[in-house]
């Protein structure tokens, strides 16, 4: 007879789930207030927080009249796109960086 011994999980399967929410707007705060001894989930996390920052800059600049707009509308298009990106690496496991916004997510200590 074999017995079913269960493999510890690792931070990657244990957290994914909760590192896929730090894309999420101001959901960012949960992994990185929740799961501070994560690597994976605060790497995620300091990622969706500089999303959510980059995202607030293009809201405030969508004052200025018609080229502020355009910047909004195109800059939204690439948070969005780059959240769908980091939702998806974070459910498969995988510790991916963002394009350019990834250099500042790493600069970040809490």
């Amino acid at each position: 007879m074999t017995e079913d011994v269960k493999k510890p999980m690792t931070d990657e399967q244990e957290n994914r789930l909760i590192a896929a929410v730090g894309y999420l707007g101001i959901l960012c705060l949960v992994p990185l207030l929740l799961k501070k001894e994560s690597a994976f989930a605060q790497h995620h996390g300091k990622q969706g927080l500089v999303l959510l920052i980059a995202w607030l800059v293009l809201w405030a600049g969508n004052i200025v009249p018609i080229l502020g707009q355009i910047v909004w509308m195109l800059g939204s298009v690439v948070v969005i796109i780059l959240a769908i990106m980091g939702i998806v690496n974070a459910l498969n496991g995988k510790t991916w960086e963002m394009p350019v916004l990834g250099q500042f997510a790493k600069n970040i200590k809490l």
